[in-house]
C-alpha cells in the first residue's frame, strides 16, 4: 500500500495518558516525514487547544480540527476546508441541550465558547484534571451562549455537552439526538461528552478534502484513533488502525488493531506497514 499521508487523533492516540508523545512514536513519524509523508493531527479539539508539544513538530503542517469541520494549513494560515452547523440549527440544539442535565459550548471562529455559569462547572462535568485544564484552554466564558450566537449570526465549527450520567449520555448519543438532528453527527472523544458536528464535517470528510487538495485518495492514507469521533476516518482511510484502548465501536471499523496509546501503537504500526 502506497501511503503519502498518517493522519492520527491526539488524546488516548497518539499522545500516552500523560499528554505526552511517546518517543517511540516521535521517532517513528519523524522517519516516515523524512520520506515524504504528510503527518496530519486529526482532532476534536480547534488549533488553539493542540498541545504544544505537538506544535512544535517542525515536519507538520495540516491539521484535521474539530472533527472535520476545519482543514487547517499552519504555514500558510489558512483554512482549506469547512464543515459548519448552520445557525438556526445550533439554536435549536442549544434549545434542547437547555431541558438536559448537562453544561455545553460550541466552537466558533477557532475559539470555544461557553456560557459563564457552566463554565464555573466544567470541575463537576469533567473529571479529569488534565482534560479539565485542557476544557478551559479552549473556551471563553459569556454572559449568554445563546445571545451571543444570535447577534453574531454565523454558523458554529461544532457544539458539545458533558453529562454526569453515562447511561443517559449513551441513550442521548446512539437514539434520541440521531432522530431529533438527523442532520448532526453525535460522537465521543472523552468518556462524559457528546460532539455534534454538521453532516459535511466528520474526520473522514476532512481527510478527504485534504487528500483532494494534495492530490491523491484516501487509499493513500493510514489513519489512528480510539474514540468514536474516529469511526469515520478509520472506515473511510486506505488503512484504519483502532488502539487497542479504543472503544468496541471503533475496533470493528479498523483495519488492524495496535498496541495501546501507552505502548506507543502508533510507532507499532507505521514501523509495521509503512517504514520496511
Amino acid at each position: 500500500m502506497d501511503i503519502k499521508l498518517i493522519a492520527f487523533d491526539l488524546d488516548g492516540t497518539f499522545l500516552d495518558d500523560n499528554k505526552e508523545i511517546p518517543p517511540e512514536n516521535l521517532e517513528a513519524l519523524t522517519e516516515a516525514a523524512g520520506q515524504g509523508i504528510h503527518i496530519v493531527p486529526a482532532t476534536g479539539r480547534l488549533f488553539i487547544g493542540v498541545h504544544d508539544c505537538i506544535k512544535a513538530l517542525p515536519f507538520i503542517r495540516y491539521y484535521i480540527l474539530a472533527n472535520g469541520a476545519q482543514v487547517y494549513d499552519a504555514k500558510e494560515d489558512k483554512t482549506i476546508y469547512r464543515g459548519e452547523i448552520p445557525l438556526d440549527m445550533a439554536l435549536s440544539l442549544i434549545d434542547y441541550m437547555e431541558t438536559l442535565p448537562v453544561i455545553y459550548d460550541c466552537y466558533q471562529y477557532g475559539c470555544g465558547w461557553m456560557s459563564g455559569h457552566m463554565f464555573e462547572r466544567i470541575g463537576e462535568f469533567v473529571p479529569h484534571p488534565a482534560m479539565q485544564a485542557a476544557v478551559r484552554k479552549q473556551r471563553r466564558p459569556v454572559p449568554d451562549l445563546r445571545t451571543l450566537l444570535i447577534q453574531r449570526g454565523d454558523s458554529v465549527q461544532k457544539q458539545q455537552m458533558f453529562f454526569t450520567d453515562m447511561d443517559e449520555m449513551l441513550r442521548q448519543r446512539d437514539e434520541i439526538l440521531p432522530r431529533l438532528f438527523p442532520e448532526l453527527l453525535p460522537s465521543t472523544s472523552v468518556k462524559t461528552n457528546i460532539e455534534l458536528n454538521h453532516i459535511s464535517a466528520g474526520k473522514d470528510n476532512g481527510l478527504k478534502a485534504l487528500c483532494e487538495y494534495l492530490g491523491f485518495t484516501l487509499e493513500n492514507a493510514m489513519a489512528f484513533g480510539d474514540g468514536t469521533n474516529d469511526t469515520c476516518m478509520l472506515k473511510a482511510a486506505g488503512l484504519g488502525v483502532a488502539m487497542s484502548n479504543a472503544e468496541e465501536e471503533v475496533k470493528a471499523a479498523a483495519d488492524m488493531i495496535t498496541l495501546s496509546n501507552n505502548e506507543a501503537g502508533v510507532a507499532h504500526a507505521i514501523r509495521r506497514h509503512v517504514l520496511k
